[in-house]
């Protein structure tokens, strides 16, 4: 369909306000590179989530399936947000710990590490009872085509936290001087009567309480902005800001303090250098979506022209193509010793198209992750099995995952700790790399460690077999190994004894031992005495 740029106010800011002018200026900028993206981001839409809202204007209701004749691609990218989601935040599953960092003491880490557990236990337990696991389903939907956003809030006391992952066409984002994602702009339409609903701390004008009684169902355009400010080095301050466009005025500002302060949670699944906004796998497999969209509607053509073929008549005056109808039972007159209604055959056939749609479809699955290590048939998968597709999942989506753990796991954890803090139902000082430090627990992170412990296991089964035990117990610290193991496994600290818990049990086993050495000695003195 053709696109229609949806009409933007690019009226230059006429007021005084030197807010609205310096926020009007940062939000052009952004909109300058939205719109060099858009293109790129609306065709991908068009050929994998072609229900999705537009990036350009459109009719609600508006069919956006016309260039769909394969689901490959459609399908595809459900199942890949739902591997992502299965692989790195597991619905009701542990994906996190939090765990002591460099700057505490390590005699005093075990007991820091077993009440951080109970922090870690309430946080996963708020966010199984949110609608985290609905949104980010829709959120990894967004990165497979390259950028996500999701809106982090405070809720109530019923729900202490609301989770909305915000649609690529209404955010527009810009890097900062370290060339991070500093930015985020929300547009949003509402009627003028929603705004004190919507922001209900708004500061309005006497002339926008005018507009709100006069014209209430009018729809005003709302852009929400957050912008990192870098006045003071080493703190972490944002600015938000609400800006009605309609009207040209600030209803809302203020200043966002400390770590995890920032609503808006923007990460990306890949990016060139320099550039804002991501590229997904999606991007990788457009040429094979493309080809094969238009060799199964190749295809319908071949199959509509074979099943009711091209005909050719005499033009004798007794056949009137208008009057004819192809269909069993139709009586066609034609005139005598005429030719009458002839079929034309096919120019050739089409099978070579099957060639074409299976190495398109091939490559379509492998670059949205479907086919890794096959499909799993017959019996259901055994443990190891689930840990192996992990494990090479892992290996395929390495440098992805580490950004995705930068840019959205460790920002989400912050941001959840923060607002239960603000709350009052948990208690820690702060969240940091330094005093308090996020772990991923998910299955893909796990599979990373797996290498690890395997070489661990291998390398005591060598030397306990080739030197025999007292060597392994001899060149291996024991004790140690079980410590590298609990944290290659990320137990949870109570499950493992403490030192001095450990140097209890040694010194009972010695005391048992001990008592059992005594008692043979002591009943061969009672034999000897009895003879």
């Amino acid at each position: 369909m053709p696109y229609l740029p949806v009409p933007e106010d690019d009226t230059p800011y006429s007021g005084n306000d030197p807010r609205v002018a310096s926020f009007i200026k940062r939000f052009r900028d952004a909109e300058y590179i939205y719109d060099n993206w858009k293109d790129k981001y609306e065709e991908a839409y068009e050929y994998t989530m072609p229900q999705r809202e537009s990036f350009y204007d459109e009719t609600i209701g508006e069919r956006r399936t016309d260039k769909i004749f394969d689901e490959t691609a459609v399908v595809g990218i459900q199942e890949f947000a739902s591997r992502l989601q299965a692989g790195m935040v597991p619905t009701y599953g542990r994906w996190a710990n939090f765990e002591a960092g460099s700057e505490i003491p390590e005699e005093a880490i075990p007991e820091v590490n077993e009440q951080l557990d109970a922090i870690t236990e309430y946080v996963f337990e708020i966010l199984g009872g949110s609608n985290f696991n609905q949104e980010v389903h829709e959120a990894f939907m967004d990165l497979a085509i390259g950028t996500s956003v999701l809106l982090v809030e405070e809720g109530d006391s019923l729900n202490p936290i609301n989770f909305q992952a915000i649609p690529l066409p209404r955010v527009m984002l810009n890097n900062g001087p370290d060339n991070k994602i500093d930015t985020v702009f929300r547009t949003r339409y509402m009627n003028y009567n929603q705004i004190m609903t919507a922001y209900p701390n708004a500061e309005m004008s006497p002339e926008m309480m005018k507009k709100i009684s006069d014209d209430g169902h009018d729809r005003a355009k709302i852009v929400e902005g957050v912008f990192k400010l870098y006045d003071k080095p080493n703190e972490e301050r944002f600015k938000y800001c609400v800006v009605c466009m309609s009207m040209q005025e600030m209803i809302f500002e203020k200043e966002l303090k400390g770590i995890g302060s920032n609503p808006y949670i923007a990460f990306r699944w890949n990016k060139a250098s320099g550039e804002v906004y991501g590229r997904g796998p999606v991007f990788n497999a457009m040429a094979a979506i493309k080809t094969t969209n238009l060799t199964v509607e190749l295809i319908l053509q071949n199959a509509q022209m074979s099943i009711s073929g091209i005909y050719t008549f005499e033009d004798d005056g007794v056949i009137n193509p208008e009057n004819i109808v192809l269909q069993p039972g139709s009586l066609i007159p034609v005139a005598p010793n005429s030719r009458g209604l002839q079929a034309l055959p096919a120019a050739g056939r089409f099978d070579v198209a099957q060639l074409i749609l299976g190495d398109m479809r091939a490559n379509i699955k492998k670059a949205l992750y479907m086919e890794t290590l096959g499909r799993p048939e017959g019996t259901p998968m055994s443990a190891t099995e689930v840990a192996e597709r992990m494990s090479d999942l892992s290996r395929q989506i390495g440098s992805s995952f580490g950004r995705l753990q930068s840019e959205f796991v460790t920002p989400l954890l912050r941001r959840v700790i923060r607002i239960l803090t603000k709350q009052g139902k948990i208690k820690i000082p702060t969240v940091n790399d330094r005093e308090v430090k996020v772990v991923s627990t998910s299955p893909l992170s796990k599979a990373q460690h797996q290498q690890d412990i395997a070489d661990v296991m291998r390398f005591s089964e060598i030397l306990g077999t080739t030197f025999g035990p007292e060597m392994l117990n001899m060149v291996v610290k024991q004790d140690e190994i079980a410590r590298y193991l609990v944290d290659k496994m990320n137990l949870p600290e109570k499950l493992v004894r403490t030192a001095e818990e450990q140097a209890e049990v040694v010194s009972r086993l010695q005391s048992q031992q001990q008592q059992a050495n005594i008692q043979p000695n002591e009943l061969a003195e009672s034999s000897e005495q009895e003879v």
